[in-house]
């Protein structure tokens, strides 16, 4: 089977990747295929900054908007989603453009993981939810490094979800998920995929999460969380983790003052934004654009490979 062609754009929050994938799937005739894991819930549009009816409109979106905010849906869960959207995407000859933040998506369907038919246990899922409230997030942690020092060296304790996933996954199976990981990654691939990232300068980048995160107030993010707690939903679901919502959890609680809330959103966003930095840094398959020039010079990359394009629009 020849190698399925996919456009990937990648790279740190607020970094330009939503208008950028737009701008290439307009040029070369593609669809957006969103690899962010709090744009897949509904009703949660403004912290996770969903791309807007405006730019939905200029492209078509794939996976954002189609989850409950209570709903489990894992990593495995995505790729398999993913992998059916990106065939339908070429079965009409159009081409897939891989775009998002989360960078452990994207790694799982470019490199095409398998994860097997692994059954869930939920009971053991709650009790190490209550294991991390109990004694804090860093005992999983050091739970974890018993008999997976890579993944316990690799997640961030903040990161509970994955982080009780890698021990769920031991027990169920006995082996490491990082052993598994690095198994899979010895398969070939079913796509031939062209990879880029945009990267700005930290202190460009960090004053425009500023910026967004100011902006996000503004277009009613307290009023966006107000309405999911009315809904029901509560702090303790996975999508309530996402930046931005859990802190303003704890502003409507009143654990901090309004100040407090968007300086501390700000932080978090910035040190998410490094973490994200340092994983695509670790791919020497992507391509690395200037924030202030991106589309240029992605459409020079394109342009050089014209065999990689005609693989579909021929």
């Amino acid at each position: 089977m020849s190698e399925i062609p996919l456009i990937v754009v990648a790279g740190p929050t607020a970094s330009g990747k939503t208008g950028l994938a737009i701008e290439i799937a307009r040029y070369i005739g593609g669809e957006i295929v969103s690899a962010d894991s709090m744009q897949i819930y509904k009703y949660m549009d403004i912290g996770s900054a969903k791309p807007t009816k405006e730019e939905r409109a200029a492209a078509v979106h794939h996976m954002i908007d189609f989850l409950e905010p209570d709903a489990e849906y894992s990593v495995a869960d995505y790729t398999r989603d993913a992998h059916k959207v990106i065939a339908d995407i070429i079965s009409r000859g159009k081409m897939p453009v891989m775009c998002g933040g989360t960078g452990l998506y994207i790694n799982s369907v470019v490199n095409d993981i398998t994860f097997g038919e692994m059954e869930t246990d939920y009971n053991l899922r709650e009790e190490l939810r209550k294991t991390a409230e109990e004694n804090g997030r860093d005992f999983l942690i050091e739970m974890l490094r018993e008999f997976d020092p890579v993944s316990a060296e690799r997640l961030h304790p903040n990161n509970l979800k994955r982080v009780i996933r890698a021990i769920e996954f031991y027990k169920l199976t006995g082996v490491p998920i990082s052993e598994h990981q690095e198994e899979t990654k010895r398969h070939k691939s079913r796509y031939n995929p062209l990879m880029m990232c945009i990267e700005w300068d930290r202190d460009v980048l960090y004053d425009r999460i500023n910026k967004r995160v100011d902006l996000m107030f503004k277009e009613g993010l307290t009023d966006e969380v107000k309405r999911l707690r009315k809904m029901g939903y509560t702090r303790d679901l996975n999508s309530m983790q996402g930046i931005g919502y859990k802190e303003v959890m704890d502003f409507l609680d009143g654990k901090y003052t309004f100040d407090e809330t968007v300086e501390i959103i700000k932080q978090s966003s910035r040190r998410y934004a490094k973490r994200q930095m340092t994983w695509f840094r670790r791919d020497e398959r992507i391509h690395r654009l200037p924030g202030g020039n991106a589309f240029e010079e992605a459409k020079k990359i394109i342009d050089n490979t014209k065999e990689f394009a005609k693989e579909v629009t021929d």
